[in-house]
């Protein structure tokens, strides 16, 4: 049985089609990564899948479970999460305190949150040791908002990681950052996913170099559709896919060449 599934999904938004019939099968194991050109429907479909958007048609199912709609936090719980951006939410907390409230969240502590990150040991030693799989635990007192752009990557990674699911989603955890940056991001990412045990890794990706250097398998998709479902090196030798999806031309060989 597959760990996460979806079948037949369709998404509209007052007319135009987001998502139109797109079904996919995610195992243990398995690192996958959406790819497609902008307005493909990635994002739309990421957020079907982890239950901030219903589809109008078509299910969600997680480890057999019909998860279709239920959100984030009912899903989480029952072992999928996305990474946060907390970043973004909690600006002015230091690195382990965001990493904090992923593990406080988990653990059913979310009434007494700000009692938590200051005073709960269990609760620290947690987050610390979720800070330390990510190399952030010497910066574990910075504010999060002055870290660099690479390290608030890795901090909003590591703040799903926190939740300890066994399938994590992840949207474009390299953008705005280095090439040198995102690989170390992955290189962390893919260590740190084996030593707290996540079983499958879903992401959406523009990189190409980070897509075809990292994934089992792509999903390629196109005006809502999949497109192409296989291995990079398939994906690689589909001159259809590589011209509509990844957006560079392929070069044919001359006639009688």
């Amino acid at each position: 049985m597959p760990l996460l599934e979806a079948s037949s999904l369709r998404k509209l938004y007052d007319g135009f089609c987001a998502l139109d019939g797109v079904s996919l099968a995610v195992g243990s194991g398995e690192f996958v990564s959406i790819i497609g050109p902008n307005g493909a429907g990635k994002t739309t479909l990421i957020n079907v899948l982890t239950g901030l958007l219903k589809p109008n048609t078509g299910r969600v199912l997680f480890k057999g479970q019909d998860i279709t709609g239920v959100g984030p936090v009912k899903l989480a719980r029952l072992g999928m999460a996305r990474s946060f951006q907390l970043v973004n939410i909690f600006p002015e907390l230091t690195v382990l305190e965001v990493v904090k409230v992923a593990v406080v969240s988990r653990l059913g502590r979310g009434g007494r949150l700000f009692s938590s990150l200051a005073r709960d040991r269990e609760v620290t030693e947690q987050a610390l040791a979720v800070a330390e799989l990510f190399a952030l635990a010497d910066k574990r007192n910075i504010p999060a908002k002055k870290l660099p752009q690479g390290d608030k990557k890795l901090l909003d990674v590591a703040s799903a990681f926190a939740l300890r699911p066994e399938v994590i989603l992840l949207d474009e955890p390299t953008s705005g950052v280095s090439t040198r940056e995102k690989h170390t991001i992955m290189e962390i990412l893919v260590s740190a996913s084996k030593e707290i045990g996540i079983k499958s890794i879903i992401q959406v990706e523009h990189d190409m170099d980070i897509v075809f250097g990292y994934s089992d398998r792509i999903i390629a998709l196109h005006q809502g559709k999949v497109l192409a479902d296989g291995t990079p090196a398939a994906i690689k030798a589909d001159e259809a896919v590589v011209n509509t999806v990844v957006g560079r031309k392929t070069r044919m060989p001359e006639r009688g060449a």
